[in-house]
């Protein structure tokens, strides 16, 4: 059933849960799984500030900060936007407060022409090409465009006839959640779901630019994904790299982080955004922290076995003990190298009759007692 505020909207609906069975996903040459390396996306968004010429620095800087992927956002203005529809909060402080959203659009669309430059651009360069589609006409012309998967925005996470349309091309959907409660999200998947797409990535999402540190409330991603039972990652909105790298280490398997060459540039989105360098080092800690978490499996590591040896104990002889003594507790004692009997022998060797002199300090060895 679905989750709280949106079960009678789903019932309405007619949707129904579809059994996930897929649990990776392929995008472009990237296999994205909850045991492969983190996804990393480089997100330009609107940060070329509507010049080709930025956008095609972006794609390369981005290659050269070792992101998976970079992403730009598809739209026409008109066809999202009314020309009356106020900034956000964060866009006033970012932009000029006097013009309207619309136009402020307008500043930074690209249009489909310098799209397809981007694209072309980005396969010489060598990286992963998408971008977020506003309405149905974007996803037709990002699918004329040759993708490889397609990205749901936050704020599309209830407009259905779109998320519908994306579900129905048959590429890899990528979703983020900002702004959405459990049931939203859920009746999303549904949606996404009875259009065919079974195994989408949700990205847990705070939306605001930037946010706190305390806002990012990470353990979101253990709900999504117990939940759901689908791949989860974090679109990252705070100020620098150490929220989006505790994700990686918490399982997030994709971090989206706003990209861009210059945080004092002009425009809505670069002040949260990260500069190359920033970009790169983040990039270096992620994949360090991959490293770090390794296997679940509790083992002795090769590292560790001469180490072993070296710092465990082992039983030896706490005073001289003469032959024909039966052994007690107080002629033991536990100290290094770990080379002899543990401490498990202790009750096994209690009680048995010592048959050769053993000398204070000695590790005891079963060869010392009668059978």
């Amino acid at each position: 059933m679905p989750l709280a505020d949106d079960a009678a909207s789903a019932k309405k609906r007619g949707l129904k849960r579809v059994a996930r069975i897929v649990k990776t996903l392929k995008i472009g040459c990237h296999t994205i799984s909850r045991t492969g390396p983190c996804f990393i996306v480089a997100e330009a968004g609107v940060n070329h500030n509507g010049d080709l010429t930025l956008a095609k620095k972006l794609v390369e800087q981005a290659k050269a900060a070792g992101a998976d992927a970079v992403k730009f956002q598809t739209f026409s203005p008109h066809s999202v936007i009314t020309e009356w529809a106020p900034k956000a909060d964060y866009q006033r402080l970012t932009t000029d407060a006097s013009e309207s959203q619309l136009e402020m659009l307008r500043k930074l669309q690209l249009t489909h022409e310098e799209f397809r430059t981007l694209k072309r651009h980005a396969d010489r360069v060598g990286i992963t090409f998408f971008s977020t589609p506003h309405d149905e006409r974007d996803v037709d012309f990002l699918m004329a465009l040759g993708v490889p998967a397609l990205k749901v925005a936050s704020m599309d996470l209830v407009n259905y006839p779109l998320i519908e349309h994306v579900a129905k091309q048959g590429l890899p959907v990528i979703v983020s959640t900002g702004m959405a409660s459990l049931g939203e999200t859920e009746t999303a998947l549904q949606v996404l779901e009875q259009g065919g797409c079974a195994c989408p990535l949700l990205l847990h999402c705070v939306t605001n630019y930037p946010i706190r540190d305390d806002e990012a409330n990470l353990r979101v991603m253990d709900t999504l994904t117990q939940a759901f039972d689908v791949l989860v990652g974090f679109s990252d909105h705070t100020v620098g790299t150490a929220i989006a790298i505790a994700a990686v280490a918490r399982g997030a398997v994709a971090i989206e982080k706003h990209f861009t060459l210059d945080r004092a540039l002009p425009g809505p989105d670069h002040a949260a955004s990260l500069d190359p360098d920033s970009f790169a080092r983040m990039v270096a800690e992620i994949r360090s922290v991959e490293r770090a978490v390794g296997s679940q499996v509790k083992h002795t590591l090769p590292v560790e076995v001469e180490n072993r040896k070296a710092m465990r104990r082992s039983l030896v002889a706490a005073t001289d003990i003469e032959p024909g003594t039966v052994l007690t507790r107080e002629h033991l004692t536990m100290k290094r190298p770990g080379t002899g009997l543990g401490a498990e022998w202790i009750p096994r060797l209690v009680g048995r009759t010592v048959r050769c002199l053993i000398r204070r300090n000695s590790l005891v060895s079963l060869d010392m007692f009668m059978s």
